[in-house]
């Protein structure tokens, strides 16, 4: 056995390159997983929604992946930076930080989708996602960007491996990922495979802790790489770093525990939950999408069969179409929920737009609510296709 091996499972047995792991409890997690996943690639999307979406996944993944290791700024001032604006010099290096993951997360995008880059995980791969996050950081990196680290340290109580052994146990490591996941290039690798290697590297990124500073952020672009490789919609590969964010502490707890019990069986399973809660959630978000979009179409349907003068047809059809399906409107601000209403109805007395309502009413496209009024999307929904519904006795 080479030295280094020897080293490891004499100090560091949880990093033992072998498949310590069993998956069963997860099995029902990651169907549900694919299932979605499966839907969400194939839910179409206005592109004006989609650039949203992705904006969105853009902005939570730099925030998450910068905020588990302390920056302080916030969804909206992660924004702020995403769109360009820079900082007082006193938060300069957390503007940096961010722009650093976003530039990351953006090039890592480019070169799988764009560029159809599918390379094995290397070290030369892994230095460069470090040296883009630790890139013009100064003194608030601690480590040298893009080099494996040439001295020892200590991550709290942890003392991650000697700094000597790291070429060899990071080409162990790479090599490891490639024999164990079972990946081959132009081929679309086997989803739970996909899942897994992605949440394993991360752990062992993190057990290995190759570099001085900025490990977890290297860990979690291998991760968003390892996702996109393996054909997870743009949209939804900044899951598990907005999960181990929203549950930071239970992140550490799971990493603490996979390394004394030499087990990751618990990580992936918590690292699965919080991608399947994460899907649900983005899946949610399309539906949602879809029917708004099936709501607009409805309506401009039926509008044609209004008896009604084509003016007031149209004023009507704008304030509907455009009233959120899941909001309650007061008469004093369903004339206001879109500019395009606004204009409709600025010039119009309250008396014209209580005949609107009434009219829309009559017509069952607006429904009377405790507070107000909705639209009533039951009429949409009572054309979706029928099935039994199983009644509790």
């Amino acid at each position: 056995m080479a030295k280094y091996m020897d080293y490891l499972c004499e100090n560091y047995p949880h990093i033992s390159f072998k498949r310590n792991w069993d998956i069963k409890d997860s099995m029902f997690m990651l169907g549900e997983c694919k299932a979605m996943i499966d839907a969400i690639s194939f839910l179409p999307c206005s592109p004006e929604k989609m650039h949203k979406l992705l904006k969105v996944s853009l902005i939570k993944g730099a925030m998450a992946t910068t905020a588990i290791e302390g920056n302080t700024l916030s969804e909206e001032e992660v924004a702020d930076v995403y769109e360009g604006k820079k900082f007082e010099a006193s938060r300069e290096y957390l503007e940096k930080e961010v722009k650093n993951v976003i530039d990351a997360l953006n090039t890592i995008l480019n070169d799988v989708l764009i560029e159809d880059r599918d390379d094995y995980i290397s070290v030369d791969l892994i230095c460069s996602y470090h040296k883009m996050i630790g890139k013009g950081l100064g003194e608030n990196f601690a480590s040298i960007p893009g080099k494996i680290r040439e001295n020892n340290v200590h991550v709290g109580t942890y003392r991650p491996p000697n700094y000597e052994y790291l070429p060899d146990i990071m080409q162990k490591f790479c090599l490891w990922l490639k024999e164990e996941f079972v990946y081959k290039q132009d081929q679309e690798q086997n989803f739970i495979d996909n899942i897994v290697e992605s949440i394993v590297a991360h752990a062992y990124i993190a057990f290995i802790h190759p570099f001085g500073d900025g490990n977890g952020r290297t860990a979690r672009m291998i991760e968003f790489y390892l996702l996109l490789r393996g054909c997870l919609p743009n949209i939804c590969s900044h899951l598990l770093s907005n999960h181990y964010n929203n549950t930071r502490s239970e992140y550490y707890r799971q990493l603490e525990n996979a390394t004394k019990r030499r087990d990751l069986s618990d990580f992936i399973r918590y690292a699965v939950r919080g991608l399947r809660d994460g899907l649900a959630l983005q899946l949610a978000a399309l539906q949602r999408h879809q029917l708004e979009g099936a709501w607009k179409n409805y309506i401009y349907d039926v509008a044609e069969n209004w008896r009604v003068a084509e003016k007031r047809r149209k004023r009507m059809s704008i304030m509907v179409s455009h009233m959120n399906i899941f909001d309650e409107y007061h008469l004093n601000n369903i004339a206001s929920c879109h500019p395009d209403t606004v204009r409709e109805y600025a010039k119009l007395t309250p008396t014209i737009l209580t005949r609107d309502i009434d009219f829309l009413l009559e017509e069952k496209i607006l429904i009377k609510k405790e507070k107000g009024y909705s639209v009533n999307i039951g009429v949409l929904l009572s054309n979706l296709p029928d099935r039994r519904t199983i009644r509790q006795k």
